[in-house]
This record gives C-alpha cells, structure tokens and sequence, in this order.
C-alpha cells in the first residue's frame, strides 16, 4: 500500500524518533511511505531548498496517490492539519497520533467520520501497535 506520512517539521522536530519508528515499521510490513524522508533527521535540510510552490504541487500529488494518512499531530503544524483535511476530503483514511498529555485541537480530536482514527500513545511500542491496528482494517 502507498502511505502518505504526516508529521511536523517547521513546528518542530522533538517527534522524529517516533516518526522513523513508524516510517520503519510501515516499511517493514511492505508499504511504500511516499514521504519516508520525514523519518530523516536531516528532512528539514532535505526540503529547505525547494520553493513553497515546489513543496505544495509535490506533496498534495502524494496525498492523492495515497491510499492512506498516518498523521503524528503531536506538535501543532499548520501543514499536518492542511495534509489531514486535503486526505478526509478525498475519503482516504486517517490515523492520527499524539503523544498522552498534549494539547491536540479539538478539530482533529472531534472528527467523527468513517475511516479515521485518533489514538494517543505513551510510548513508542504503543504508536506502533495503533499503527498496525489501523493497517490492518
């Protein structure tokens, strides 16, 4: 299955080690992560040269290749938020992860619609296994 991983970047990048664990585990299950340079370190240096233009025309041609979003909304980013709604609008599924005891916006955390998912984690083994509870539907 092609996946479309969201997760922020200019927001900040405290949430990269759960997003290489995810980026791994998606890989290692047989998925193309159209966005797997986000588990990078680096993934901020690796999209600073390209022109917002560039960024938007790249990144909504993945979303709509998708088949589904898995989306790490821990750290607030106008992006992720776009990434989510630019996917429900197309009827691809979304889960969405966050860390136990942020605040997350009640935009995300109140949708109810088919085919999406809000599930917090503790640690990484538990990110991981919403991970595979949402791919396994």
């Amino acid at each position: 299955m092609d996946l479309y991983l969201s997760c922020s970047l200019t927001g900040g990048r405290g949430d990269q080690p759960v997003v290489a664990a995810l980026v791994a585990r998606m890989e290692a299950l047989g998925h193309r992560v159209l966005t797997a340079h986000l588990a990078a370190e680096s993934a901020m240096a690796s999209d600073g040269g390209l022109a917002p233009e560039a960024v938007y025309e790249r990144d909504t041609a993945w979303l709509r290749a998708s088949e589904a979003v898995v989306a790490e909304v821990s750290t607030p980013s106008h992006g992720v938020g776009f990434e989510i709604a630019y996917a429900l609008e197309r009827g691809k599924p979304v889960l969405c992860l966050a860390r136990e005891g942020v605040r997350v916006s009640k935009m995300l955390t109140g949708i109810r619609q088919d085919g999406v998912a809000f599930r917090t984690y503790g640690a990484v083994d538990e990110a991981l296994a919403h991970l595979d509870a949402f791919l396994a539907r």
